[in-house]
Protein backbone atom coordinates (compact mmCIF):
# COMPACT_ATOMS: atom_id res chain seq x y z
CA UNK A 1 0.00 0.00 0.00
CA UNK A 2 1.66 3.12 -1.34
CA UNK A 3 1.62 6.36 1.58
CA UNK A 4 0.40 9.50 0.02
CA UNK A 5 2.28 12.50 0.69
CA UNK A 6 0.76 14.95 2.70
CA UNK A 7 -0.15 18.42 1.46
CA UNK A 8 -1.80 21.57 3.40
CA UNK A 9 -3.43 23.92 1.53
CA UNK A 10 -5.15 27.28 2.54
CA UNK A 11 -7.17 28.94 0.27
CA UNK A 12 -9.41 32.08 -0.36
CA UNK A 13 -10.91 34.05 -2.73
CA UNK A 14 -12.67 37.39 -2.73
CA UNK A 15 -14.18 40.84 -4.87
CA UNK A 16 -14.13 44.45 -4.60
CA UNK A 17 -17.77 44.83 -4.84
CA UNK A 18 -20.05 41.33 -5.32
CA UNK A 19 -19.86 41.12 -8.09
CA UNK A 20 -16.78 42.84 -9.51
CA UNK A 21 -13.28 42.75 -9.90
CA UNK A 22 -12.06 39.37 -7.70
CA UNK A 23 -9.02 37.31 -7.05
CA UNK A 24 -8.33 34.24 -5.57
CA UNK A 25 -5.38 32.25 -3.81
CA UNK A 26 -3.45 29.05 -2.57
CA UNK A 27 -1.06 28.65 -0.67
CA UNK A 28 0.24 24.78 -0.03
CA UNK A 29 3.06 23.43 2.29
CA UNK A 30 4.25 20.03 1.57
CA UNK A 31 7.03 19.08 4.32
CA UNK A 32 9.63 22.00 4.03
CA UNK A 33 8.19 22.68 0.77
CA UNK A 34 5.87 26.25 0.15
CA UNK A 35 3.84 27.24 -2.45
CA UNK A 36 1.98 30.37 -3.30
CA UNK A 37 -0.51 30.55 -5.80
CA UNK A 38 -3.06 33.17 -7.33
CA UNK A 39 -4.58 35.12 -9.81
CA UNK A 40 -7.93 37.45 -10.92
CA UNK A 41 -10.23 38.08 -13.34
CA UNK A 42 -12.48 41.55 -13.78
CA UNK A 43 -15.56 40.32 -12.65
CA UNK A 44 -17.03 37.57 -11.18
CA UNK A 45 -18.29 36.78 -7.34
CA UNK A 46 -16.99 35.74 -4.08
CA UNK A 47 -18.24 32.49 -4.44
CA UNK A 48 -16.49 32.15 -7.98
CA UNK A 49 -13.48 33.23 -6.24
CA UNK A 50 -13.56 30.76 -3.13
CA UNK A 51 -13.73 27.76 -5.58
CA UNK A 52 -11.18 28.88 -8.12
CA UNK A 53 -8.24 28.83 -5.62
CA UNK A 54 -9.57 25.21 -4.71
CA UNK A 55 -9.82 24.14 -8.05
CA UNK A 56 -6.02 25.95 -9.18
CA UNK A 57 -4.59 24.43 -5.36
CA UNK A 58 -5.66 20.74 -6.43
CA UNK A 59 -4.55 21.35 -10.25
CA UNK A 60 -0.70 22.22 -9.35
CA UNK A 61 -0.58 18.72 -7.48
CA UNK A 62 0.91 16.00 -10.14
CA UNK A 63 0.20 12.84 -8.40
CA UNK A 64 -2.29 11.94 -5.55
CA UNK A 65 -1.84 13.33 -2.28
CA UNK A 66 -3.18 13.26 1.23
CA UNK A 67 -4.50 16.79 1.65
CA UNK A 68 -6.02 19.05 3.80
CA UNK A 69 -7.95 21.71 2.91
CA UNK A 70 -8.75 25.15 5.14
CA UNK A 71 -10.72 27.49 3.72
CA UNK A 72 -13.00 30.09 5.31
CA UNK A 73 -15.95 29.43 2.82
CA UNK A 74 -18.96 27.49 3.88
CA UNK A 75 -19.96 27.71 0.52
CA UNK A 76 -17.06 25.80 -0.52
CA UNK A 77 -16.67 23.31 1.71
CA UNK A 78 -20.38 22.73 2.42
CA UNK A 79 -20.82 22.14 -1.22
CA UNK A 80 -17.85 19.80 -1.95
CA UNK A 81 -18.77 17.86 1.34
CA UNK A 82 -22.77 17.59 1.75
CA UNK A 83 -24.41 19.23 -1.52
CA UNK A 84 -22.00 17.78 -4.17
CA UNK A 85 -23.47 14.46 -3.84
CA UNK A 86 -27.08 15.27 -4.94
CA UNK A 87 -26.49 17.90 -7.20
CA UNK A 88 -24.76 15.60 -9.42
CA UNK A 89 -27.54 12.52 -8.63
CA UNK A 90 -30.36 15.10 -9.24
CA UNK A 91 -28.67 16.02 -12.67
CA UNK A 92 -26.68 19.31 -11.11
CA UNK A 93 -30.41 20.67 -9.83
CA UNK A 94 -30.55 21.86 -6.26
CA UNK A 95 -33.64 20.30 -3.85
CA UNK A 96 -35.90 23.23 -5.14
CA UNK A 97 -35.12 21.89 -8.87
CA UNK A 98 -33.08 25.28 -10.05
CA UNK A 99 -29.98 25.15 -11.78
CA UNK A 100 -26.97 24.59 -9.64
CA UNK A 101 -24.95 27.92 -9.54
CA UNK A 102 -21.34 28.01 -10.77
CA UNK A 103 -21.49 24.14 -11.77
CA UNK A 104 -19.17 24.59 -14.42
CA UNK A 105 -16.58 25.18 -11.21
CA UNK A 106 -18.35 22.63 -9.00
CA UNK A 107 -17.54 20.69 -11.73
CA UNK A 108 -13.93 21.01 -12.24
CA UNK A 109 -13.17 20.71 -8.30
CA UNK A 110 -14.98 17.91 -7.99
CA UNK A 111 -12.83 16.29 -10.91
CA UNK A 112 -9.78 17.93 -9.71
CA UNK A 113 -10.16 16.36 -5.58
CA UNK A 114 -11.24 13.09 -7.05
CA UNK A 115 -7.63 12.62 -7.12
CA UNK A 116 -6.72 12.68 -3.48
CA UNK A 117 -7.84 11.88 0.02
CA UNK A 118 -9.30 15.16 1.22
CA UNK A 119 -10.28 16.55 4.46
CA UNK A 120 -11.75 19.93 4.45
CA UNK A 121 -11.85 22.23 7.14
CA UNK A 122 -13.54 25.68 7.83
CA UNK A 123 -11.43 28.42 9.47
CA UNK A 124 -12.63 31.80 10.47
CA UNK A 125 -11.72 34.30 8.08
CA UNK A 126 -9.94 37.57 9.15
CA UNK A 127 -9.39 36.02 12.64
CA UNK A 128 -5.38 35.60 12.81
CA UNK A 129 -4.84 32.10 10.67
CA UNK A 130 -1.60 32.74 9.30
CA UNK A 131 -2.56 30.86 5.89
CA UNK A 132 -5.79 32.33 5.48
CA UNK A 133 -4.12 35.80 6.21
CA UNK A 134 -1.79 35.07 3.90
CA UNK A 135 -4.22 33.90 1.37
CA UNK A 136 -6.07 36.74 1.63
CA UNK A 137 -3.58 39.27 1.32
CA UNK A 138 -2.19 37.66 -2.02
CA UNK A 139 -6.49 37.73 -3.28
CA UNK A 140 -6.25 41.48 -2.44
CA UNK A 141 -2.96 41.56 -4.23
CA UNK A 142 -4.82 39.94 -6.88
CA UNK A 143 -7.61 42.36 -7.24
CA UNK A 144 -5.12 45.37 -7.53
CA UNK A 145 -3.37 43.62 -10.13
CA UNK A 146 -6.49 43.63 -12.12
CA UNK A 147 -8.15 46.72 -11.51
CA UNK A 148 -4.91 48.00 -12.35
CA UNK A 149 -4.63 46.41 -15.75
CA UNK A 150 -7.64 47.81 -16.57
CA UNK A 151 -9.47 50.92 -17.25
CA UNK A 152 -12.77 51.50 -14.99
CA UNK A 153 -14.44 51.53 -18.38
CA UNK A 154 -12.98 48.14 -19.02
CA UNK A 155 -13.97 46.93 -15.50
CA UNK A 156 -17.02 48.01 -16.16
CA UNK A 157 -18.10 47.07 -19.67
CA UNK A 158 -16.68 43.53 -18.08
CA UNK A 159 -18.75 43.44 -14.98
CA UNK A 160 -22.57 44.81 -17.65
CA UNK A 161 -21.27 40.83 -19.67
CA UNK A 162 -20.68 39.03 -17.07
CA UNK A 163 -24.03 39.96 -15.50
CA UNK A 164 -26.20 39.61 -18.61
CA UNK A 165 -24.58 36.02 -19.27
Amino acid sequence: MMTLQKVVVFTDGGCHGNPGPGGWAAVLTCGPHRRELSGGVPATTNNRMELQAAIEAFNILIKPCAVEVHTDSNYVRDGITKWLTGWKRNGWRTKTKEPVKNEDLWRQLDEAASRHQVVWHWVKGHAGDAGNERCDQLAQLAIAAVKAKHTKAELKAGLAKFNND
